[in-house]
């Protein structure tokens, strides 16, 4: 029998000289998971404060551990469902659900090496319709689509630095860009996605994320009217995500699919949100949202629904590289964030980057190592431990 025997957590990142504006990689926790046959799943658990994971991840004694360790691991979703019934007197959201979801991308990993199968083919994929896609066609790749982030905000000292790193990941090939005015005025926002098009050129894909910038519907409604001529693919977060009626309304009042999801909890928030809040495309984190487990049954949600799933990422490649099988399980995804080392400034996102999948010709095509298929170099481990 294939059993958990030990959880093991270890904290990396770049350290406090490189600002997470330059795309530093802060305090991170990644999590092992030991089994009775010698396999290791992997994963990392992002937004979580370390120490909390060290606290409730470990021996029998911890929150997770008294729950998990000596489980046999028949499927990866019968360990989710009893850790999630175990929860159900906690309110079985934040932390303990983030924690959860990077438990449960690791068990997948040991659940695909056990079976010797990349984890998107047991997850079901990759299947499109026969009358949708052309066999010479038939999908195999998804695109990552760059997030541009500054150091600086508003004006053109914003303008200069995202375009030009737009300028530059084009020339490498990538294929589609998400530059964020965040902290910044309306004509701002505008100002910056005209720019962004005069760069790509017609064809490559443009998103906007302006970060919970505003409150008011009428303000940002005139804001996408301004965007609509220049052929974004969606616009992102334009409001808190407390309620998604906000959103709802301005779906009424714009051409553009409005997009959110990032710190998304469960499927019952993404319900919530294509139902109530009228959202087109959803972001879950792939250990935010509750694990593979949880992004798979978001999909099944967003598929009766016409919505589309881009798993959201402004962590590392360890996180993207679970988010690449769900995109190959998913009809509904055709492009998951990736947040670019090329442009930022932080050494250990670029040599986790190295070690994850390649992005060849704008696409990243589905992996064919059993698991997740993510090979953590030992040395980063000791290089960058915090």
């Amino acid at each position: 029998m294939l059993k958990i025997t030990r959880l093991e957590v270890f904290v990396i990142g770049d350290g406090p000289e490189i600002d997470p504006d330059k795309g530093g990689v802060e305090p991170l926790a990644c999590l092992r998971v030991h089994t009775s046959d010698g396999l290791i799943g992997f994963s990392e658990v992002f937004r979580v404060p370390p120490g909390v994971v060290q606290a409730t991840v470990g021996d029998r004694n911890t929150h997770f551990g008294r729950l998990l360790i000596g489980q046999e691991i028949t499927h990866p979703e019968r360990i989710w469902q009893h850790v999630w019934d175990s929860l159900i007197h906690t309110n079985r959201r934040g932390w303990e659900i983030i924690i959860l979801g990077a438990i449960d991308v690791a068990i997948w990993d040991i659940y695909g090496q056990a079976l010797g199968q990349p984890v998107w083919k047991l997850l079901g994929g990759a299947q499109r319709g026969f009358f949708q896609t052309h066999s010479e066609t038939r999908i195999n790749s998804v695109v990552p689509y760059c997030t541009i982030v500054s150091d600086r905000w508003g004006g053109e000292a914003m303008f200069t630095q995202q375009t030009k790193r737009v300028e530059q990941l084009l020339k490498l090939g990538y294929r589609a860009f998400k530059v964020e005015p965040m902290m910044s005025s309306p004509r701002d926002v505008v100002e910056l996605t005209r720019r962004t098009r005069e760069v790509l050129g017609p064809e490559p894909a443009l998103m906007v994320d302006v970060g919970y910038l505003f409150n008011d519907v009428p303000k940002v409604a005139k804001i996408c009217r301004d965007l609509e001529e220049f052929n974004i693919e969606f616009f992102e977060t334009p409001f808190p995500v407390d309620t998604p009626e906000p959103y709802a309304r301005l779906a009424e009042l714009t051409s553009i699919p409005i997009a959110m999801g990032e710190h998304g909890v469960t499927r019952w928030e993404f319900l919530d949100m294509m139902d109530r809040g009228r959202i087109s495309v959803v972001q879950p984190y792939m250990t935010t949202c509750g694990g593979l487990t949880e992004a798979k049954r978001i999909v099944d949600l967003a598929l009766p629904r016409g919505a589309q799933v881009c798993p959201g990422n402004w962590s590392t490649q360890i996180l993207g590289t679970a988010s690449v099988h769900l995109a190959a399980y998913s009809p509904v995804t055709p492009f998951i964030e990736f947040a670019p080392a090329e442009v930022f400034e932080s050494p250990l996102r670029r040599e986790l980057q190295e070690a994850g999948l390649p992005v060849k010709n704008g696409e990243i095509e589905f992996p064919t190592r059993p698991g997740i298929g993510f090979e953590f170099p030992t040395e980063i481990a000791e290089k960058y431990r915090m």
